[in-house]
């Protein structure tokens, strides 16, 4: 990616990079390299770093094969559990297609139950997440992790060694910091890019096969935008931070919303921006399994009870972010973030003393007259 660009041809570029991808998969196919699918930030990558294997997000944020998925699927099910089977069951997704292997996390009984189904047209590994954060539920999780890479190893004929995953949690380790440095560019007030354009570049970054490229190339991006910035100046505006399920590209309309009603989105706290990026993995414990199992628990996810990790984010974000609001998006049927939404608005009514907004979608574009309208209303308040 030419950094010589302008920055909108770059952020547009970062947008295409799921699908331009869909080429380097098959390359890597080609190459004999091993492929695996994921859905969540919960699998450690290290794993399959570890061994050359490279990882990649599975379509899962687009309502073009629910329909094929509700012919299996109850309709009243969460749109990303059935935009995730879909994609696999129709093979219209070429990450699903090429990917050997797919790794599932119980992060939800929808999930558990569809993985059930998916098993019969694609291997699957399920990884038992567990529904706490406790010293119990460490000890489960690292025994997960030991029998996930046990399962890599058996699988693709392998042999992964304590000293090859401190390498791969380096790797992770410098793509986090360089990641974080550039979504941290939305504390700068005034604004020196829109939301938008931090969630194209985030999400990007997901479907990049080259992860030891990103640090060089966040560094060269963050350069042009504070370059940049000097002459072109945005308007004051309310600055918004987003927290809730993860988004994808069929939820942008969400942050189009925001930012065609007069305000800006500053700030990701939910798994497609800070969530899974904020904690590094511990280069220094000598026990790789438990470095992996601390990082990786610590994410604050609703499927965790009690979930004070997303309170401790959330806090830290709306002061460093100067958050002026907190818009919560909510996918239909997602029941554990739809019931947390009450804590996080008691959050951040009473202890922040800001205003807060539940938005419940889904990935059709149907409601997009009506997400105007609430949020042309809600930014008019602040």
């Amino acid at each position: 990616m030419k950094l010589q660009k302008d920055l909108p041809t770059i952020f547009n570029e970062f947008g295409e990079v799921r699908r331009n991808g869909f080429i380097k998969a098959k390359e890597l196919k080609d190459q004999g390299v091993p492929l695996i699918g994921v859905f969540c930030t919960y699998f450690p990558q290290e794993l399959a770093l570890a061994f050359g294997a490279q990882t990649v997000s599975l379509c899962a944020s687009s309502d073009e094969t629910i329909s094929d998925a509700e012919k299996d699927l109850p309709r009243n099910l969460c749109p990303l559990i059935k935009s995730s089977y879909g994609f696999g069951k129709t093979d219209k997704c070429p990450y699903f297609y090429f990917s050997d292997l797919v790794v599932g996390e119980t992060t939800c009984d929808g999930k558990k139950k569809m993985y059930e189904y998916m098993k019969e047209f694609k291997p699957v590994s399920i990884m038992e997440l567990p529904n706490s954060q406790s010293e119990e539920g460490l000890k489960l999780w690292k025994n997960e992790i030991v029998k996930m890479k046990e399962t890599l190893e058996e699988m693709f004929n392998v042999k992964i060694s304590d000293a090859d995953i401190k390498r791969a949690i380096k790797i992770k380790n410098n793509e986090r910091k360089a990641v974080k440095k550039f979504y941290e560019l939305g504390k700068k007030d005034p604004v020196v890019l829109k939301g938008e354009d931090i969630f194209k570049v985030l999400n990007g970054t997901t479907f990049s096969f080259d992860r030891e490229s990103i640090p060089k190339q966040m560094e060269e991006l963050i350069e042009k935008i504070e370059k940049e910035s000097i002459k072109n100046k945005y308007p004051k505006k309310p600055r918004i931070l987003i927290t809730g399920c993860p988004l994808g590209t069929a939820t942008e309309k969400v942050i189009k919303a925001i930012e065609d009603n007069g305000a800006y989105v500053v700030a990701f706290e939910n798994c497609s921006g800070a969530k899974a990026v904020e904690d590094l993995v511990s280069e220094e414990n000598p026990d790789v399994f438990e470095a992996l199992a601390e990082k990786y628990l610590k994410i604050g996810c609703s499927c965790m009870t009690p979930n004070p990790n997303r309170i401790k984010l959330l806090d830290k974000m709306i002061d460093e972010y100067k958050v002026d609001a907190v818009i919560d998006v909510i996918l239909t049927a997602c029941h554990t973030y739809n019931v947390e939404t009450l804590s996080i608005k008691r959050f951040v009514n009473d202890k922040k003393e800001k205003p807060y907004m539940s938005i419940e979608t889904d990935f059709s574009t149907s409601d997009i007259g009506q997400l105007n309208t609430r949020m042309a209303a809600f930014i008019e308040m602040l």
